[in-house]
């Protein structure tokens, strides 16, 4: 196998690709026919209103997703790809003149009377019952057509252009770590080394490199947090929060009996720190610098094709689809593989909207947890196959239930892994990978909660600036983490290196990752009771994700989310691996 770089051939050759020119000219005309539409708004029935509306949507949606998804997948692999940068920018540019005219047919079809048995009339408009009825929600907060296209116009140079400005200061910094010059992922990937040496060298040579651009992305953040402060208020929030929830489909409710159940258990997860510290040789907690190492007998380094054929091996034994989508992506170039310079860190996967294929970008190092980063990108990835015989609008689900496939199919892999463990180190060093995994979804998720509601709470009264940023950040881990870390290691720019927080359109991407693994992890427990028969209910549920809500879409399975029972279930499930980790710990650390 050599493909370790991603092919977006299967959109266009490149940006001399004569279809590149030919879809971005289609877009033109399409976005004049969506104009043309929106100015005769009642000179045709409302039924064909709507049909009129979803086809145009429809065919604008593909091309503007083939075209983003390459320019935008070129970028994060080339922070200094300029054809890409600028081709974003033309195409946000083009699409940000929609918006005068999508709100104007969205506040047309929020009036219909008769809108539900619109719905009702038609299979195509009963494919999009949800999404009509969302716009009908979404009217509450619609500005008029020309604030929403000013608004539009401006993002791309306001939260838009503060999120790149991060993410290109982030893609391209370098760390000088004894006495070479390396980029971001690779000094952050050392956190993982096996000798200790390494990772405290790597810490520090990580947080010194945030100094050449910490004011930079400190007035990145301020501006995108006021930005949406600004957008909040303008249509009628009563927060950022609130903001969030509704375009997640998400109650409150649930979002407080998840918090609420985490915050009654971090005590699993800081007696696991402490266990791990005092293993290490720690007296007072773990230091961030060894929050990640390896214990067990896991240090080996896997190539790229072990861990293609770990990864298979696993699967087999759960679902036919999953393991033929696996193969297709190592066998496809759907996957690039490893750091370099000018890619963007940490992993992510990519729908490819109507090509029934994903694309999966990793820093990929070898290392155990290497393999599960793998697992949990291609569980998107069988999360979009699962839906992607959706109508074309419903193509997209919220941030919730974004990570219910990627989490359980880390599930899948490290439960079957660590009961076909052959040695005691082995099982140490798979039960700890998994600790380690949802230590980081319960604690750090928790403290990322905390920082950016603080930074929403401050921000309109106070410039935060990167030493303030830097406070904020340590007084949300320690809450978070509590004894379980050595409260003078931490890392205070936490805030600074995840992208998370530079969205102006997705604000608290933070508690989803919880959301997905307790979510995932219930959903594990009832297959782990009811075998191959729950697998079907398990596709059905990923299916319903792009048209339900949260709360409908868990009741697929029986679940009620609203209530701390089924969150606090399965965090307390962990208490069995913390018990076996000791265990183990005490055998092999004498």
């Amino acid at each position: 196998m050599n493909n370790y770089e991603w092919s977006l051939d299967v959109l266009y050759k490149g940006f001399d690709d004569p279809k590149f020119e030919a879809d971005m000219k289609a877009v033109d005309e399409k976005i004049a026919e969506l104009n043309d539409f929106a100015a005769n708004l009642g000179s045709m029935s409302n039924k064909d209103t709507l049909l009129g509306y979803v086809r145009i949507s429809e065919e604008l949606n593909q091309l503007a997703s083939d075209l983003y998804s390459f320019a935008g997948l070129r970028s994060s692999t080339n922070a200094r790809d300029n054809e890409a940068n600028s081709a974003i920018g033309r195409l946000m540019g083009k699409l940000s003149a929609t918006a005068k005219a999508e709100t104007a047919a969205k506040k047309y079809i929020a009036g219909m009377d008769e809108l539900d048995a619109l719905i009702e009339s038609d299979p195509i408009l009963k494919d999009y019952e949800f999404m009509l009825k969302k716009i009908r929600e979404q009217n509450k907060h619609l500005l008029s057509e020309e604030c929403e296209q000013i608004m539009a116009l401006y993002s791309i140079t306001g939260a838009k252009a503060w999120g790149d400005l991060q993410g290109f200061l982030t893609s391209s910094v370098t760390a000088d770590y004894r006495g070479e010059a390396i980029n971001l992922s690779s000094v952050r990937n050392l956190a993982y080394d096996p000798d200790p040496a390494v990772r405290k060298d790597a810490y520090d040579a990580e947080l010194a490199c945030y100094e050449k651009i910490k004011d930079a992305v400190a007035f990145s953040l301020n501006s995108i947090k006021l930005e949406v402060i600004n957008n909040t208020r303008l249509r009628g929030f009563e927060s950022p929060l609130a903001q969030t929830l509704f375009q997640a489909d998400m109650k409150r409710e649930t979002l407080d009996a998840l918090l609420g159940a985490m915050n009654d258990h971090f005590d699993i997860f800081r007696r696991y720190l402490k266990i791990k510290a005092k293993a290490l040789g720690h007296k007072n907690g773990m230091p961030w610098y060894d929050m990640f190492a390896p214990m067990g007998g896991m240090d080996k380094k896997y190539t790229v094709e072990e861990a293609r054929d770990y990864l298979l091996n696993i699967f087999k034994t759960f679902d036919k689809d999953l393991y033929d989508m696996v193969e297709r992506a190592f066998a496809e170039s759907w996957i690039d593989f490893y750091p370099r310079d000018g890619k963007r860190g940490g992993a992510f996967c990519s729908g490819l909207e109507g090509h029934k294929q994903s694309r999966i970008m990793t820093n990929f190092d070898g290392a155990f947890s290497d393999i599960v980063t793998l697992a949990h990108e291609l569980g998107h990835a069988y999360h979009n196959l699962n839906i992607e015989d959706h109508r074309p609008l419903n193509n997209g689900y919220s941030m919730p239930v974004a990570e219910t496939a990627s989490t359980f199919n880390e599930n899948v892999i490290m439960n079957a892994a660590i009961a076909n463990a052959s040695t005691d180190e082995e099982k140490l060093a798979l039960i700890e990978s998994q600790l380690m995994d949802v230590t980081q979804i319960i604690c750090d998720i928790y403290s990322r909660y905390l920082f950016e509601t603080g930074v929403f709470e401050n921000r309109e009264n106070e410039f935060m600036d990167a030493a303030r940023m830097c406070e904020m950040m340590l007084d949300a881990q320690k809450k978070a983490y509590g004894d379980g870390l050595d409260h003078e290691v931490l890392h205070p720019y936490m805030w600074l290196c995840k992208g998370h927080y530079y969205s102006g359109g997705r604000s608290f991407y933070n508690y989803p990752y919880a959301f997905g693994g307790l979510f995932a992890r219930g959903l594990y427990a009832m297959y782990e009771e009811q075998g191959e028969s729950f697998v079907p209910l398990y596709k059905k549920l990923l299916h319903t994700t792009p048209v339900a809500t949260v709360e409908d879409t868990a009741k697929v399975a029986g679940i009620d989310l609203t209530k701390k029972e089924f969150w606090a279930k399965s965090l307390e499930s962990y208490k069995k691996n913390v018990d076996e980790f000791e265990r183990l710990v005490n055998k092999l650390y004498k």
